[in-house]
């Protein structure tokens, strides 16, 4: 490789800073590191947030209106289940990754403690180790044990002693209770007062008592996580304990978001008339990072064939998912695109649902490798309510999730702060985002933030009105004869 720079000291500064991120991946190329190529050209993509670059790659679909075309429509369960049943015969590969980086991760194997927690009996609280049996009365104070001491006492306690111990801190051999600090009281100090000569024991103590035995935390030999379990918090401190530094999990799959649109543009850009500001693909990278999944910025991509078939190109090149959001008109490209350029099996590309009618789920092989491509239309409400019902659910299929969808929880109409009651003229069911709250008495209550997109981040469900349904409807003791569904999605309500 041969860099070759103006002469200007001036020129060499401005040209070297322009290039100096490229050469480690110009390197790769030219060392034929592959997988770093890949996954460096991904962190670019993510990095930079540019539209896709265009590459001379020319598509076949011609610019007419639709004909050939035709999908049929399906229920909502029917697509999720389609989900399910493709990303279920996906081949999942594993990986090991650092112990500091496996939060949230699907274990592949189960993990085996090989050893006890705690592997020593230890103290629960700060405190005096003491025989039992002697129960109350005055103790001579042996010694001071803290934690974490290179020279724990290794004398055995004899009859009327005490040991002053601290929260951690190994049982002294002979002692087989903790009196907590204020159960006692200090009958005499050394003369000058630094120490603690005899001490006073006020309540019986009983055997075992504040004393943390073997394996009471983690047994040795006993299963820690099972296989397909999700890692969380606590977990990962058993693991850290346990000394287990690398973890061999799931590999979850590389993501990519593209929006494509002749009218929208980047939000650092001057808005131009007839514009609007890219929000869906920020819509949905934050949607996924708040599931716990990294993606990547692939840019804007022009509404034509040419301009859609180069941006799934270069997508495809480091990512294994690929998100978009787009419009769709009367040329339908993007499923055109995919089927013409790519021989991609559309599996639905229309759901009985409002919004969301027109979400795209297809899979194909690109270079020998396996593809999926899942289409979102609509604003950044509509976008986010299809993510959640769909992208949320493969994605975790694809990492073998034992939780790879929300159960809706029934909440009766008298709990929502909505008049009139949401109803339904449609013959598909309708989906709104909601704030539900509990109250003290556990009363459930619901309200519409669909409406304004500065309300949306107070969501935290999503309501299904069934079509034609009548909520208001009562019995003759006037209790509601239908209730709601409604699918809690924050993220730490599931795995």
């Amino acid at each position: 490789m041969i860099v070759n720079l103006p002469g200007s000291p001036e020129m060499v500064s401005e040209c070297l800073g322009i290039i100096k991120e490229a050469l480690p991946r110009a390197l790769e190329l030219l060392t034929e590191q592959k997988k770093s190529v890949v996954s460096g050209h991904g962190a670019i993509l993510s990095d930079s947030g540019a539209s896709v670059v265009p590459t001379t790659s020319s598509s076949k679909v011609k610019l007419a209106p639709l004909r050939k075309y035709r999908y049929p429509i399906i229920d909502v369960e029917f697509a999720s289940d389609c989900i399910k049943d493709v990303c279920s015969d996906k081949e999942v590969t594993t990986e090991t990754v650092p112990l500091e980086r496996s939060l949230n991760r699907i274990v592949a194997e189960g993990i085996h403690a090989e050893e006890s927690i705690p592997s020593f009996p230890t103290s629960f609280i700060d405190g005096y180790a003491v025989k039992s049996s002697n129960g109350k009365g005055i103790r001579v104070v042996k010694n001071v044990a803290t934690a974490g001491d290179k020279q724990p006492i290794d004398e055995v306690l004899q009859s009327g002693e005490a040991i002053r111990i601290s929260m951690g801190e190994p049982i002294p051999a002979g002692a087989d209770a903790v009196v907590p600090l204020e159960d006692t009281s200090v009958v005499e100090y050394s003369i000058d007062g630094s120490e603690v000569i005899k001490v006073k024991i006020k309540k019986t103590p009983n055997y075992n008592e504040n004393i943390r035995i073997i394996g009471s935390d983690v047994s040795k030999n006993s299963l820690v996580l099972k296989k397909g379990e999700r890692i969380k918090h606590f977990s990962l401190g058993v693991l850290a304990m346990l000394g287990k530094t690398n973890i061999l999990v799931y590999k979850r799959p590389s993501i990519g978001v593209i929006s494509i649109g002749n009218n929208i543009c980047e939000p650092k850009e001057e808005l131009a008339p007839g514009k609007i500001r890219d929000a869906n693909k920020f819509t949905l990278i934050h949607l996924l990072q708040n599931y716990r999944y990294k993606s990547n910025d692939c840019g804007i991509a022009k509404d034509n064939p040419d301009a859609i078939k180069q941006a799934l190109e270069q997508s495809f090149t480091c990512n294994d998912v690929i998100i978009i959001s787009s419009a769709m008109g009367e040329l339908d490209m993007l499923k055109r695109v995919l089927v013409e350029d790519f021989q991609a099996t559309i599996h639905f590309c229309r759901i009985k649902m409002k919004p969301g009618k027109y979400t795209t789920f297809a899979t194909l092989m690109y270079n020998e490798t396996w593809k999926m491509v899942l289409g979102l239309t609509g604003y950044p409400s509509s976008c986010a309510i299809t993510c959640i019902l769909f992208v949320i659910r493969a994605l975790r299929l694809m990492e073998k999730s034992p939780y790879d969808g929300f159960v809706p929880i029934s909440v009766p109409p008298n709990s929502f702060n909505i008049r009139p009651l949401p109803y339904n003229n449609d013959d598909c069911p309708e989906y709104r985002l909601v704030k539900v709250n509990r109250t003290l008495t556990g009363m459930t209550t619901a309200e519409d933030v669909s409406r304004l997109l500065s309300n949306l981040d107070k969501a935290n469900g999503l309501l299904i009105i069934e079509p034609k349904k009548k909520y208001s409807s009562k019995d003759s003791n006037g209790d509601y004869l239908y209730s709601y569904n409604v699918i809690l999605f924050h993220e730490n309500y599931y795995q």
